[in-house]
């Protein structure tokens, strides 16, 4: 059989000018993440990230690492169907029917990173209303639509895969949980309750015969726990 690595992106920066930028942390977990991943003697025949700036440095970071060590490294190519969804234009498209009950998510939005858990909370509740669909505004990706996407990126994988190949894949938690979603059928919101746990280049290795996908692991990031440093887990 096959394996797919869906690895999620370090940590980027959350609550400065722009989010899709490698936090020193996250810099520090793909390297931690490349030198494990070379220690257990993987050798990938693919990598594959999306475009976004946080998930192609994650890939370059980690893979300097095997570079250092004079291992192959395949080349790293693009494809936007596993960027992750537009986290600011739904909340911009889905904030107004929300502030009827919730009439200080605007200041709660606005000061996340000074209080962490009220914005988790607020982003939940709209992440709700995204995935039940009723409140899309027209121009923004469906929950639907972001499913077909990302399932349109794996099918690519794997009519282009032979059967023994091990493909790495930089993406983010919300492609990751799509994927979830579409392999294990299990329902969206349930998917998003995993969604919330999954840690910065945490590994979740997916196997492959032909066209048949089944989830071999979940969220594994021994090779942060094992430096037992609780500052390299993270969660955005």
């Amino acid at each position: 059989m096959g394996s797919i690595y869906l690895i999620r992106h370090g940590q980027a920066s959350f609550g400065a000018d722009d989010y899709d930028v490698l936090s020193p942390i996250g810099v520090e977990q793909a390297q931690v993440l490349g030198r494990h991943l070379a220690d257990l003697g993987i050798a990938f025949d693919r990598c594959i990230a999306g475009d976004l700036r946080r998930q192609q440095h994650t890939a370059s970071a980690t893979f300097d690492q095997y570079r250092a060590l004079g291992l192959p490294v395949p080349a790293l190519e693009t494809d936007s169907a596993f960027n992750e969804f537009d986290g600011e234009a739904i909340i911009r498209g889905l904030l107004p029917d929300l502030l009827s009950s919730e009439p200080d998510a605007v200041h709660i939005l606005r000061n996340g990173p000074q209080n962490r858990s009220e914005f988790q909370r607020i982003f939940a509740l709209i992440i709700e209303r995204w995935l039940a669909g009723t409140y899309d505004p027209p121009g923004l990706e469906s929950w639907l639509g972001f499913v077909e996407r990302v399932q349109g990126g794996l099918q690519r994988i794997l009519e282009a895969a032979n059967h023994t190949d091990k493909i790495a894949v930089f993406t983010s938690g919300g492609t990751i949980t799509a994927l979830l979603h579409l392999i294990t059928r299990m329902p969206a919101a349930q998917a998003f309750e995993m969604n919330w746990q999954i840690v910065n280049t945490s590994l979740n290795q997916l196997k492959f015969r032909g066209r048949e996908v089944a989830l071999a692991s979940f969220n594994s990031h021994a090779h942060l726990q094992l430096l037992k440093a609780p500052q390299l887990i993270t969660f955005r």
